[in-house]
């Protein structure tokens, strides 16, 4: 089986500058994978932080499965712990702090029915970058329109 993508952050692709992507596993209740399966997910606000050699996810909002019980019903914004080896973890965090990047969702999807997350290492944009950006877009587009 392939993958199913469910919910991509567009905005990381823009703000930064993507060097290495990751898969990983997450942590969710029988509710949020149903809501995730439904495309009721979104990963633009969250953000990945690393504590105590553990990686998790902030802010990802999974809105409540309207059919569960309100007992197993959890809060939509709630931190998720990220699946992930020791080494890829060690790795993430010396790269971090040598090379002063971050760590963004870009991603989230099925694969095998199980819920995966792509994140990446990135770089900041600078403003006069994404303004450079933009302008290549723009010409292009007008160089494609001018073929046909």
């Amino acid at each position: 089986m392939g993958e199913f993508i469910i919910a991509q952050n567009k905005k990381a692709f823009f703000n930064y500058e993507i060097l290495e992507k990751i898969e990983a596993g997450i942590v969710l209740s029988g509710p949020e994978i149903k809501s995730i399966r439904e495309k009721e997910v979104s990963i633009i606000e969250s953000f990945i932080l690393i504590r105590k050699g553990e990686a998790f996810i902030l802010n990802m909002n999974i809105k409540k499965y309207e059919y569960a019980n309100n007992i197993q019903n959890l809060e939509p914004t709630r931190t998720r712990k990220l699946l992930l080896h020791k080494k890829e973890i060690k790795n993430l965090l010396k790269r971090i702090k040598l090379e002063r990047l971050t760590i963004v969702p870009l991603k989230l999807y099925l694969k095998d029915n199980y819920a995966k997350l792509e994140i990446g290492l990135a770089k900041g944009k600078k403003i006069y970058d994404k303004r450079e950006m933009i302008k290549k877009r723009d010409l292009e587009r007008k160089i494609s329109k001018n073929k046909y």
